[in-house]
C-alpha cells in the first residue's frame, strides 16, 4: 500500500497497527524461565500479564490457562527424543510396517478424489499426504490426549526452548480468541502438536483451511481439513508440484519443513515412494 506524504496520519496509523501486530507475535519479551515445578506457578501469572499486553483477553486466558499445572511427564518426553539419533534403517523399519503400509494404500484409493482435488490445489501428491498422515497419527488413529495449554505452558516455562514454545503458548491462545477451537477441546500430542497430521499452534494459524467448506477448520475430526491443511504447509515452505521428494530432489527442503529429523523426512519420502509405486 502506498501512503501519500501529504496524509502524516494514515501514515502513523499504519505504523501503529504494524508495531502492535509484531508485537503480538512477539515471545514473551520480561517473561524468564526455569528449570523445575517449584516456579511454574509465578512464572504463569508474569506470563498471563504479557499475554494481556499483546492483546490476549483476560476470559481466553481464564479459559485457557486457569488450571494449567507443570507437567513432568512432558518434559521426560522432550528429553528423551533419542530416537530421532537412529539411522534411517533402524528408524524407518520400525515405523514403515506391512499393516502401515496395507492400510496408507487403502486410504490412498478410498481418498483418490479427495486427494486429486488437494493435489490441483496446492500441487502436493496423495502418496506424500498420506504418508504424513500415517507417520504422525496412523491416519488420525492416535492424535494424542495431553491437554495443549498444559504441555505447551510447560515448554514455554522450560529454559531449553522457552523462546519457541512461548510463541506456542501464544499462538494456542489465539487459537481460542479467535474461535476457532475451545480451550478444552484443545488436546494433542506432548509439544503440543494439533490434530490428524499434527500442527503446532502457530503453523494452525498460518496454514490451516477449511477445505470441506462446512465453515471450520477442524483438523481433529475432519481429514479433509486436516489432509489439505498439510499440503498448504508443504507448498508455503517451498514445495514445487511434479518435483521429487527423495533426499536430493526439490522437495525434500519442504519436508525438512515438516520435521527438520532428516530421519524422519528420508522416512516420510520412503513411505510416499512405497504409496506411489515408486520403490
Amino acid at each position: 500500500m502506498t501512503v501519500s506524504r501529504r496524509d502524516p496520519n494514515r501514515l502513523k496509523l499504519l505504523l501503529l497497527a504494524a508495531a502492535a501486530a509484531t508485537m503480538l507475535w512477539s515471545p514473551a519479551r520480561a517473561v524468564s524461565c526455569g528449570d523445575g515445578p517449584a516456579g511454574f506457578q509465578p512464572w504463569l501469572a508474569e506470563f498471563k500479564e504479557e499475554a494481556a499486553a499483546q492483546g490476549v483477553s483476560r476470559s481466553v486466558l481464564q479459559s485457557a490457562l486457569g488450571g494449567v499445572k507443570y507437567d513432568s511427564k512432558v518434559i521426560s518426553r522432550d528429553r528423551g527424543q533419542g530416537v530421532f539419533k537412529r539411522s534411517f534403517g533402524d528408524f524407518s523399519s520400525r515405523l514403515l510396517t506391512p499393516a502401515r503400509i496395507a492400510k496408507g494404500k487403502a486410504l490412498l484409493r478410498q481418498h483418490a478424489a479427495l486427494l486429486q482435488r488437494i493435489e490441483n490445489a496446492y500441487g502436493v501428491p496423495g502418496p506424500v499426504i498420506v504418508a504424513i498422515w500415517g507417520l504422525e497419527t496412523n491416519f488420525g488413529a492416535s492424535n494424542g490426549n495431553f491437554p495443549i495449554f498444559s504441555s505447551v505452558a510447560t515448554l514455554a516455562y522450560d529454559c531449553r526452548r522457552s523462546e519457541t514454545f512461548q510463541k506456542e503458548l501464544i499462538a494456542a491462545l489465539m487459537i481460542v480468541q479467535r474461535g476457532y477451537m475451545r480451550a478444552q477441546a484443545m488436546r494433542g500430542d506432548w509439544a503440543g502438536e494439533i490434530g490428524q497430521t499434527q500442527l503446532m499452534p502457530t503453523s494452525y494459524l498460518k496454514y490451516a483451511v477449511d477445505f470441506d467448506g462446512d465453515g471450520a477448520a477442524d483438523l481433529i475430526h475432519d481429514a479433509a481439513d486436516a489432509l489439505a491443511s498439510t499440503a498448504n504447509f508443504l507448498r508455503s515452505n517451498g514445495w514445487r508440484a511434479g518435483a521429487g521428494w527423495d533426499e536430493g530432489e526439490p522437495n525434500f527442503q519442504a519436508l525438512l519443513a515438516w520435521n527438520q529429523a532428516t530421519v524422519y523426512a528420508k522416512t516420510v519420502a520412503a513411505f510416499a515412494d512405497t504409496l506411489a509405486g515408486r520403490r
